[in-house]
């Protein structure tokens, strides 16, 4: 073989190791190193470590406090993504009917992504002097005379979680919406007109063609948000204490997973059982969900299937 043709043959593995070689440091090696570290004692002060086996997923079960980060998280990601995709859908269907003709939808685009490129201690530091003892929030209320006297929103429970809600819909809408519309816009016109002449409503069409065609995009709209949502940590965090106050109400996982990690001696095999468990969560709750939004065409005979034309537009006729 001569030089030319090796150098040929073996360029394109030259051009592709920096990306395996970053993966393997950055992305493979953290995750087996912390898989290994929750299966021991090892802490940041100690200069030995043992083998403890699933000493610290018990002690993890048998902690109210984990079980309640838990609850925590899931219902802060819950309460923030159905608005977020529900809202997204809305607002890409009537962007994208022709019918309607919205003007500037490059700029309501712009607009509604504007907060997800707001660092989120900005965020959290604009949200915390709002709503202050003495704060805007407090002033408008107590002299329009919605309150008699201020309240401490940072120690209500309600409030301070509804706050955090808020603020991951406001800060990721925004990116949701270019997504679904991105998504919206790929769909052949030639269904929908074909839809019309049969006479299919707007739902029908929504149904029918739209959503089948979206699967793809909520599939991964549906992962990248729980992964997000499994890990939220900066917010929470911020807001109030650094420790999920009040009475651990916007306590997440990643919270905990920190307060471990900062305890007085650095329990990290502690802390990376918190890793383990969120990893464990999120892999689970993502292949459902490839489950149950996966192509059920794919599953059918290559015989017996339908070109998607054929079937969408038999279905917007019934």
């Amino acid at each position: 073989m001569t030089l030319a043709k090796l150098k040929k043959k073996y360029t394109g593995y030259l051009f592709l190791a920096p990306f395996i070689i970053g993966f393997l440091i950055f992305g493979l090696y953290p995750v087996v190193n912390t898989l290994t570290l929750s299966f021991t004692d090892t802490t940041l002060m100690s200069k030995s470590s043992h083998f403890v086996g699933l000493a610290n997923f018990q002690r993890l079960f048998a902690d109210k406090v984990f079980m309640r980060a838990v609850g925590n998280t899931w219902l802060i990601w819950i309460l923030n993504f159905i608005p977020q995709i529900g809202m997204a859908l809305l607002l890409s269907v009537i962007f994208t009917n022709a019918r309607l003709k919205i003007k500037a939808v490059g700029v309501w685009r712009a607009i509604f992504y504007l907060p997800n490129l707001l660092m989120p201690a900005a965020v959290a530091a604009l949200f915390n002097a709002l709503f202050a003892y003495y704060g805007p929030v407090n002033q408008f209320m107590v002299r329009a005379g919605f309150l008699g006297e201020a309240m401490r929103y940072l120690e209500n429970i309600s409030v301070t979680r509804g706050l955090v809600v808020f603020i991951q819909w406001w800060a990721w809408f925004g990116q949701t919406l270019i997504v679904v519309m991105a998504g919206m816009t790929s769909i052949p016109v030639q269904l929908y007109e074909a839809a019309m002449v049969d006479g299919a409503s707007a739902w029908q069409m929504f149904k029918r063609i739209t959503l089948p065609l979206l699967k793809p995009i909520l599939i991964y709209i549906f992962v990248t948000s729980l992964v997000g949502g499994m890990q939220m940590f900066d917010i929470p965090f911020l807001l109030t204490d650094g420790r999920g106050s009040p009475a651990s109400s916007i306590q997440t996982n990643n919270i905990l997973m920190y307060m471990k990690f900062a305890s007085s001696k650095g329990h990290i095999g502690s802390a990376s059982s918190v890793g383990v468990m969120i990893f464990i969560m999120t892999s689970i709750c993502a292949l459902g969900i490839f489950y149950f939004l996966r192509d059920t065409d794919l599953d059918t005979p290559r015989s017996k299937r339908k070109s998607l034309f054929q079937k969408n537009t038999e279905r917007t006729r019934s």
